[in-house]
Parts: C-alpha cells; sequence; structure tokens
C-alpha cells in the first residue's frame, strides 16, 4: 500500500530506525523542506559543494534546541495511515495519507485501486496542502465598512438566522436561495436537500446544473439514468473510443492510464474538438469542428452508417424506438455538403471515422462539458446516444456512453443532493413522491407542507443556480414566486463559474444576506467586498464568510464517474475554527426550530465538544429511501470493506476476485468495486452493482439489465417495450415488460413470493415507493428481473422541444448566414420560473451585426494544474507554481492581423461590456476563428487586482482573470444549462 517498509511492531507507514540521529535527520527533513524555497535551496547546495559546508550555513542540520521539559520523539510517535479520495475530478483515485500525531505529514497514491492504479495528476499529488490550511479560511467573518471582520460562530449563527427568519416574514421561505456544492460528501448533498425542504423552499442548485444537467435530462430520457454507462476501466475494452468535447488528458488525466492501456491493445482514439488539445496530441484521428456544431458532425457520423448499412439491424428492432424516424431525417437533411457547411468537416474525413467506428466494435464516445454547456446541449447529448444505439454499442462491455463528470462528488449530488426539480434520487416534486420522503425522514408530509409558502410551491421546479442572478435583477412581475431573491448562500460553489460575472456583481450588491460556506472564501468574497456601482449596493445588506471542513476533516462516501461508491476515512481534526458542513447544516437548523426533524435518525458524535450527525447513519437512511437508482445496497459495512480491499478487484472488470474481509469475514464474490449504482434492494440482498448499464449479456443479480420501461407501453400504436427474446441472461421474462408495481406482482402470481411483512409494506406501492425493498428483491433475486421493467430505449423524445435532435446556432454567434437556416427556440415566459431569452435576442444580435464588432468564437475549459473555480488549487502553492498567469490562445493569423505577439497583454472584450487584460498565448491549438480560455481564474477583475478585498491572509496565491466575467447570456431550452461553449469576442493589443 506504501512505498515504505512495514515494520514489525510499529503502525503501518511507521519506520523503525536504530540510529536516533537518522531518525532526527528524517524529521527535520520533513519539516525543514518545504519550508525553503528551490532557488534557496540549489543557492545553499551549490555554496556547499564550492567552499565547504559549515553546520551555520545550512540550517537543515543545524543543532536543534528541545524545549524545556520536551519529550524528543525518536521512533515512538503515532503513525496512522487513512484512506480517503482526491477531492478534485470525478476519476476516484485513492489516497493514502500519513498521519503523525494528528498532523498529516505525508500522501501516496493507492496502488492497488482498480481506479487509479497507484497514479495521480498534480492535483491529486498535492491535496495534503489542503490539511495544513495556510490560505484557509480560518474563522467566521462578517463585511464590515468594505473589509472582513473575525467574529464568532455564536455570533454568525444568531445574525444569519435572525436575518434568515426576517426574510422569512417579509418575502416567504423562497426569498432564500441555496447553492450546495459537488464537492459534499452524498451524506452532506443529501442532507442538504433535507435541509432546504425543511425550510421550505425548492429554490436550491449545485454545480452540475452548469456542467452535466444537460446530459443528465438528455441521456435520461433517451434510456433510463442519466449517468456513464460503463466506466473508466471498461474502455480498455474498447475497440475505438470517440473522445467529442472533452480533454481527458487535463480534466481527467488519471483516467488516460486505461484509455493508453486499450491503445497498447489496438483500440483506436478519435478526438473530436475545437482546439487542438493534449488528449487531441494522443489521437489516431483528430477532427476539428466549429463550436456548437455536435450535431451535424454527430448526425453525419449517422448519414454514413446508414447509407453504407452499417447500422445493427436486430439490436435496433429489438431495442430502440423511433429509428426510422431519426434515419429519414438524417438521410434528408444531413448530407455531406450540409455538414460540412454546418460544422467544417470535409466529406472524406467523416466518412474515414464512420468508418472507423463501424469497423470496430465494441466502441465507446466520450463527452464533457464541451458538449453539454450549450443552448441546445440537451439535443447534442442525444445525438451522441442517437449515434451509439444506431452501432449497437449501448449495454455492452466496451461500448456505452462514458460520460466524464467534473468535480469528485457531482455524480453523487446529482443522485441525492440539492435539485430544484426532484427528491433525492430524482423522485420528483409530485405528492407522492414528498409522501415517500417523509415516511423515511420520519416526520408528517402535512408539516413539510406547511414549511413551504403554499402547496402549489412545494411541487413547482426552484430557480436554477445559472440564474439565480435574474432571480434578484428581474421584474417582480415576471418571477414565478411572489418575491425576488433576496439572500443566497454559497455553500461550496465557485461564482466565477458562472456566466454574465459583471451581472452577478450587480445582483450580489442587491441582496439583503450572502453567506458563503467554504473552506476558502471563493471568489464570492472578493467580489462582494469590491466596490460595485453606488445605486447597486443594498445599505441593508449583511455578507458572511463561515469556514467550512474540507472532506479530509470528516469521513463520508462520494461517487466516481462510473458510478462507484467510495468511502473516506477522516484523515485530521477540522482545522482553525472549521466545522464539517454537516454539523454547520445541523446548527443552523438548531436556531431555526427544526433540528429534531433534520436528525431524527441519526445518532450524534462529539467533534471538538459540539454535536455532529454521524455520516454512517446518514448513508444508512438513503439506503432505506433511495430505491430509484439503486443507491440501497451501499451500506457504510460494505464500502468500508471494499476501501480496505482494493486488492481484490479486476483492474479490467471491477469485479471481485472472490475472498473476505478479515476484520468482517464480508465475502466480496460476485462484488463490483464500489458497488456502482443502481446496487439494488437492501444491502442484505448483497445485489453486486452494476458495472455496465443495460447490459443484457448478465444476469441481473450480476449486474445485468435492459433499458428502463419510463415513458409507457406504447406510443401512437407503436410497442414502446422490448422485443420477444430481449431481455437480460436469466430473466423468467422473456419479452418487454413494464415496472413492477403491487399489481403486476399480483398478475404474474408473484405476490406470494413476498413475506407477510412485505406484503403489507408493498401494498399499493411500485418497486420506487416499497419500503420493504420486496417487490425487488422478488423481481431480481427469484425470478431475474429487472424493477424498472424492460423497454426500448427511445431515439425520438416526444416530450422534449426537438423530439428528433435539431441544430440551432448559439444565441452569440459568428454566422449570421447559418442563423437563418438554424435558428434557435422560441423565448419562454415562467421557464423555471424566469422568463428566458431564445429566438429574440438571437434576432437583435443579427440586426446589431453584433458579430463584426465581435468576430471570434470564444470557448473555455480546463487546465490540469487547477479545477472549477480554482480558489483552492490556486492556493496550493505546489499547484500555484506550475501555472501562474490567465491567458487567452489566438491562432497566428488572427494575432498577426492584431499585431499580438505571443506573451504579450491583451484586451478580450466580449458584447456584455466586459474587457479582460490577459496574456496572449499565440498557438495552432484553435483556429484562426476561435480563441480559448481557461475557466478556474479569478482575483482580476477587468484589468484590477482584487488582492484587498479577499480576507487577510486568504488570498489564492494566483490571480487572474475570470473568463466568465465576459461570458453572455445563453441557456439550454430543457435544463438551463448555460451556455459557455460557444460565446464571440474580439482580441486587441494591450
Amino acid at each position: 500500500m506504501l512505498l515504505t517498509k512495514k515494520s514489525s511492531g510499529l503502525p503501518q507507514g511507521a519506520q523503525a530506525s536504530s540510529s536516533p540521529f537518522v531518525h532526527s535527520l528524517r524529521r527535520g527533513l520533513a519539516q525543514a523542506l518545504p519550508t525553503m524555497d528551490r532557488r534557496a535551496f540549489l543557492r545553499r547546495s551549490g555554496l556547499g559543494v564550492g567552499v565547504g559546508l559549515a553546520a551555520s550555513q545550512l540550517t537543515l542540520v543545524r543543532k536543534s534546541q528541545a524545549a524545556e521539559g520536551a519529550k524528543v520523539a525518536i521512533g515512538d510517535t503515532k503513525v496512522e495511515v487513512r484512506r480517503t479520495v482526491c477531492t478534485h475530478c470525478s476519476v476516484g483515485c485513492a489516497v493514502d495519507a500519513v498521519v503523525e500525531n494528528g498532523v498529516w505529514v505525508r500522501q501516496e497514491p493507492v496502488f492497488d485501486s482498480p481506479i487509479n492504479l497507484g497514479a495521480h495528476c498534480a492535483k491529486g499529488a498535492s491535496v495534503r496542502e489542503h490539511g495544513h490550511g495556510e490560505y484557509r479560511l480560518r474563522y467566521p467573518m462578517k463585511l464590515v465598512n468594505g473589509k472582513y471582520e473575525r467574529i464568532s460562530w455564536d455570533t454568525a449563527l444568531n445574525e444569519i438566522t435572525a436575518k434568515m427568519q426576517e426574510l422569512r416574514q417579509a418575502s416567504g421561505p423562497d426569498s432564500v436561495y441555496f447553492v450546495g456544492s459537488s464537492k459534499h460528501s452524498n451524506e452532506q448533498a443529501y442532507l442538504l436537500r433535507k435541509f432546504v425542504s425543511f425550510w421550505g423552499t425548492n429554490n436550491c442548485d449545485h454545480q452540475a446544473r452548469i456542467c452535466h444537467s444537460t446530459t443528465v435530462a438528455g441521456v435520461a430520457n433517451t434510456w433510463g439514468y442519466g449517468a456513464m454507462t460503463n466506466s473508466y476501466n471498461d474502455m480498455q475494452n474498447s475497440k475505438v473510443a470517440l473522445y467529442i468535447g472533452s480533454n481527458a488528458a487535463e480534466a481527467h488525466p488519471v483516467s488516460m492510464l486505461h484509455m493508453l492501456h486499450a491503445k497498447e491493445t489496438g483500440c483506436k482514439m478519435i478526438v473530436v474538438d475545437p482546439r487542438f488539445t493534449r488528449t487531441a496530441a494522443k489521437a489516431d484521428e483528430y477532427v476539428r469542428i466549429r463550436s456548437g456544431t455536435d450535431i451535424p458532425f454527430l448526425f453525419g457520423l449517422v448519414y454514413h452508417i446508414f447509407k453504407n448499412g452499417w447500422e445493427d439491424k436486430k439490436y435496433i428492432h429489438d431495442r430502440v424506438y423511433g429509428m426510422e424516424k431519426v434515419r429519414d431525417e438524417v438521410m434528408a437533411k444531413w448530407t455531406p455538403d450540409k455538414v460540412e457547411e454546418a460544422c467544417g468537416v470535409k466529406e472524406e474525413q467523416m466518412f474515414k471515422v464512420a468508418k472507423m467506428l463501424a469497423d470496430s466494435r465494441p466502441g465507446t464516445i466520450v463527452w464533457c462539458m464541451g458538449q453539454t454547456q450549450h443552448s441546445i446541449g440537451n439535443a447534442m447529448v442525444r445525438a451522441s446516444c442517437i449515434l451509439q444505439l444506431a452501432l449497437g454499442n449501448v449495454g455492452k462491455s466496451g461500448g456505452g456512453t462514458n460520460i466524464f463528470r467534473g468535480h469528485d462528488n457531482v455524480q453523487g449530488a446529482t443522485d441525492v443532493g440539492p435539485n430544484p426539480d426532484s427528491l433525492p434520487g430524482y423522485y420528483g416534486l409530485a405528492e407522492g413522491a414528498w409522501k415517500h420522503f417523509a415516511n423515511a425522514w420520519g416526520v408528517d408530509f402535512e408539516w413539510i407542507k406547511g414549511r413551504y409558502a403554499t402547496p402549489a410551491m412545494m411541487t413547482k421546479n426552484g430557480i436554477t443556480v445559472s440564474r439565480w442572478i435574474d432571480g434578484v435583477l428581474e421584474k417582480n412581475e415576471l418571477i414565478d414566486q411572489d418575491s425576488n431573491l433576496r439572500g443566497v448562500f454559497f455553500w461550496g460553489h465557485a461564482p466565477n463559474s458562472q456566466t454574465r460575472g459583471l451581472e452577478m456583481k450587480r445582483a450580489m450588491d442587491k441582496l439583503d444576506l450572502l453567506v458563503v460556506v467554504d473552506p476558502y472564501p471563493s471568489a464570492t468574497a472578493a467580489m462582494a467586498a469590491m466596490p460595485g456601482k453606488p445605486e447597486d449596493l443594498n445599505p441593508n445588506r449583511a455578507v458572511y464568510l463561515l469556514p467550512a471542513a474540507t472532506q479530509f476533516e470528516t469521513s463520508g462516501s462520494c461517487t466516481a464517474s462510473n458510478r462507484s461508491l467510495q468511502w473516506r476515512e477522516k484523515v485530521i481534526e477540522p482545522l482553525w475554527e472549521s466545522r464539517s458542513d454537516h454539523m454547520i447544516m445541523y446548527q443552523f437548523a438548531q436556531k431555526l426550530g427544526f433540528d429534531k426533524e433534520l436528525v431524527k435518525n441519526y445518532q450524534m458524535q462529539k467533534v471538538k465538544g459540539m454535536d455532529e450527525p454521524v455520516p454512517e447513519d446518514i448513508l444508512r437512511e438513503i439506503n432505506r429511501c433511495v430505491w430509484t437508482i439503486g443507491y440501497t445496497g451501499q451500506s457504510p459495512e460494505r464500502l468500508k470493506a471494499h476501501m480496505k480491499n482494493m486488492h481484490m478487484f479486476d483492474v479490467k472488470t471491477l469485479k471481485a476476485k472472490g475472498g473476505k474481509d478479515k476484520e468482517t469475514g464480508y465475502d466480496f464474490t460476485g462484488d463490483y468495486f464500489g458497488l456502482p449504482w443502481p446496487c439494488f434492494g437492501s444491502p442484505e440482498m448483497k445485489h453486486p452493482g452494476s458495472p455496465n448499464l443495460y447490459d443484457t449479456s448478465k444476469h441481473v443479480m450480476d449486474g445485468g439489465g435492459n433499458f428502463r420501461a419510463n415513458f409507457g407501453v406504447e406510443r401512437d400504436g407503436v410497442n414502446l417495450l422490448a422485443e420477444d427474446g430481449s431481455h437480460s441472461v436469466g430473466a423468467d421474462l422473456t419479452t418487454g415488460y413494464p415496472e413492477f408495481d403491487h399489481v403486476l406482482l399480483k398478475k404474474l402470481g408473484w405476490w406470494a413470493d413476498l413475506t407477510e411483512a412485505e406484503q403489507k409494506a408493498a401494498e399499493g406501492k411500485n418497486w420506487k415507493t416499497d419500503p420493504s425493498g420486496g417487490i425487488i428483491r422478488v423481481a431480481m433475486k427469484v425470478h431475474g428481473c429487472h424493477p424498472f421493467g424492460n423497454a426500448k430505449a427511445r431515439a425520438v423524445v416526444w416530450n422534449f422541444p426537438d423530439p428528433i435532435p435539431q441544430h440551432r446556432e448559439p444565441i452569440y454567434g459568428t454566422r449570421p448566414d447559418l442563423v437563418a437556416k438554424y435558428p434557435t427556440h422560441d423565448d419562454k415566459n415562467a421557464f423555471w420560473r424566469l422568463p428566458t431569452l431564445y429566438k429574440s435576442l438571437q434576432q437583435k444580435n443579427v440586426a446589431d451585426k453584433v458579430y463584426e464588432k465581435y468576430p471570434l468564437i470564444l470557448s473555455s475549459g480546463r487546465l490540469v494544474e487547477y479545477e472549477g473555480g480554482g480558489e483552492e488549487t490556486r492556493s496550493n502553492p505546489w499547484l500555484a507554481e506550475l501555472q501562474q498567469e490567465s491567458f487567452v490562445e489566438i491562432n497566428p493569423k488572427t494575432a498577426a492581423d492584431r499585431g499580438i505577439r505571443n506573451g504579450e497583454r491583451v484586451w478580450l472584450s466580449t458584447p456584455t461590456g466586459a474587457r479582460l487584460n490577459v496574456q496572449a498565448l499565440v498557438t495552432e491549438r484553435v483556429a484562426p476563428d476561435t480563441c480559448w480560455m481557461p475557466y478556474s481564474f479569478s482575483g482580476r477583475w477587468q484589468g484590477a487586482d482584487m488582492l484587498a478585498y479577499y480576507p487577510k491572509g486568504a488570498a489564492p496565491l494566483v490571480r487572474g482573470e475570470a473568463v466568465n466575467t465576459a461570458t453572455t447570456y445563453g441557456y439550454d431550452v430543457v435544463t438551463m444549462m448555460q451556455e459557455t461553449k460557444t460565446t464571440i469576442c474580439n482580441v486587441e493589443r494591450a
């Protein structure tokens, strides 16, 4: 597990030494090296070599003076190894943290982990720094006369909750907005949704809205679940991989291990991106498309597949609805000349890529925010799904849609966290869903209903995080709730990850209450303190910063992109005055009067003398109620056993090789690592998890499955269920069937298979609301059938604005000729409670010839050194040294036309009126019509350093312009995803 040798009689990770001098020197080096910068170390080393090393010249070996009465530790210090998971991207790399006397002194990648195989990227290799907290928010603070002042926790909690109650009394519970976090553990994300429900609003959201909400909606509406179908590991079984809108080499570096292994065995790699990325550098075929034209490209491939008869005809017949309609439209609309006109790819290359996909099956497709962050993102992801369905690649090892999520627990936070349109597990907001959770939470349904402004607001989707700005700024009569937003909680969220930064600053200034709960102050703190327009500032505004603990200072589970859950051990106690997020939620609930209801099912534990809900108990509550997506089988005990015994799982299949846990005797036989959801039934049923979704080649009790019956049994007289003979291995029902409920069980004669207690609980219920899990047990374990039914995937999604994906030009674009051919949607009223502009704004931009003033496409993406909004990683000295400037990539021809040379300062301007001062990186990575910026910078605002507006000592080491200060208006027509990957700009020499 560690590179250090384990000696008998010592804790794992400790190292004995017979020489006190060697032991002391080892400790001295460990303590001194981090305090000396590289230049000083090299200079002193050179001095020692040149003139002879004196003890007084090199502090590394100077004689230390022990404090009076202090004991010199020689070999008897307490050394522990805590297993945790990297808190950056969604790959789920395991880390062994070495803790000495309560101090995190070293880290090692876990070589036994089937996910990261002993590897780390730059971010993962430096997570120990977060456990030292040099640039962290240390104690509660309040903004007073433009400066942050230290206050006590009691003062902060009392003042904030008093303000919340004041806003509730004056404007109702919907006047307060809660932005949750994809950095929360599953337990914290779930508890926050519960907390917000007890406050009485659906006005909550988190980062998934602005990274993969279009994926979740588009993919779930195609075949059942809106998540990665296979795994990073399973990509080793692929024969071809198409990356579109994914720069995995920088955004998910360790995932590339698995793809590079696949390439060693002949897998062909195709990368489609407007920019030649580091991922493209590894490709067998690179395709450059114009940003925002994924549908023309994907349907251009589908055109060649159908034209040449390369589609999987039997698969489509048995398992896909509506492909004939898609075929007819594609063959008529997306001929090679139309494809080239829209996306810029010539017919020869389109044919070549299509043939590579057809000749090399199974093949997988990977996408990220390059495909999702568009005003038609939902349609783009469905086009990707249609391509895979045409090839018969879904539900197969080496195939699927491998959708790489961003943050370490954005998948889990989406699954069970604070979504404005659903309760945990995507249960929706209908009365039946609320009653299901009221029962699970042990509270009265009528009590919850009474917490909301009206019963109607309880079942109405909340405002999305992408639009909270408009919840503040929009005219009240145009908002579908009583009051504008007056209070906002940023609970682990970076504001610079959102578009329209100038308007966000105005919205922050108009609030009555702004609360930041975060280990780092984030850009929110500096934006709030920075002077804005005098007419925008609310004189009664109160701004508070509360120090949250990192995930290394608590325990809990997180869900990687492949749906595997991992349990983090607590590495160290919370630093400074920070508190865990679930403790803070409980303390707020105490002040607000619903603490007993919030923690009714949990035991409490003492942390620094204060009560905190036990994370294991929160997960057990999740296990008892989130049946829809199979978060019910992953008990804390099973997850902890997996974490301790990673060596037992196969690197390609994730399946356990057998064996038992030495401490508990738990038998791993059949389990897949991390019990990837859905892991159905109770933990006692011992479902192994689902490594590859919709895989009919396996029994359902071995992780097999089929497409979900979630959309009825027929449409316009056409069968929506799977055809005869299409079913998972060993199923008693060998044709398509609807989802299971008490009626179907009785009709099939299977009701008697339930125990008497299960029959009582399951009466009148379906598989999603049966609290006993009996319907699931009987369907799966006794009869080999899937509880959610067996249906066809939908190539035509009739409940979306475009049942067949349509290409539509972005709201802000450089091609008015194509806007005429492919216009955007009509404007919408009361969409997620807000009016939303589409066609009127797009047509105004064309009429005003905005594209002439801003002739360049602007896109953005991730750097390997930083993640998310970047405040955390840019506060890490080891990462900050690697990338010290925000920049814009610009093509040599475009730069030459503007007199710009590499490394010079430039002004980047957009139609919002924003002007960013950044460094020019002149490169052929981007085409002449495109510019690109990284999105993980903040701390500079239109040329000015914001250092003075951060709390003292808590500013990030590296500060730069945020691209989203300048990005424009534009939102997906289904999910309100922001359109960050396609806007327009101009660049001029500074």
